[in-house]
């Protein structure tokens, strides 16, 4: 199995790169056709979040979709897929931050019960808890 860094993804699913973009298209099939796994790390699922919205201006439902189509690819294994299905169904019904929502999902996973932040607006949902 290979892991996949943050901007592998990004050239796949915006394109901005051509030349890039081509060799992950490349890259990808060989898998296909090897039947080869790619992994992505949940710390490449928050960065490529982050990139989405912050680098490329991505609407809230873009990077949704685009996380649930990689979910769809059958050469693509997510670290903790329950956690990422977690997050496509709580983007999707919330309108807390998707890096957010991927934390404390995470969190929960791994025996959490919440998660403390400063983060006003993250407070509000229910798996975060407001530090005073």
């Amino acid at each position: 199995m290979t892991a996949l860094d943050t901007n592998i993804l990004v050239r796949l699913l915006v394109k901005d790169d051509e030349s890039q973009s081509k060799i992950v298209f490349k890259r990808f099939k060989k898998a296909e056709k090897e039947n080869e796994t790619l992994f992505i790390p949940l710390l490449v699922a928050l960065e490529l979040i982050w990139v989405l919205d912050s680098v490329y201006d991505c609407s809230r439902e873009e990077v949704v979709n685009a996380i649930e189509k990689l979910t769809m690819m059958p050469i693509i294994r997510f670290e903790k897929l329950e956690v990422i299905h977690e997050l496509i169904k709580c983007g999707r019904s919330t309108t807390i931050d998707l890096s957010d929502l991927l934390i404390s999902n995470s969190s929960i996973t791994n025996g959490c019960i919440k998660t403390i932040t400063f983060d006003k607006d993250a407070s509000k949902y229910q798996l975060f808890e407001l530090l005073k």
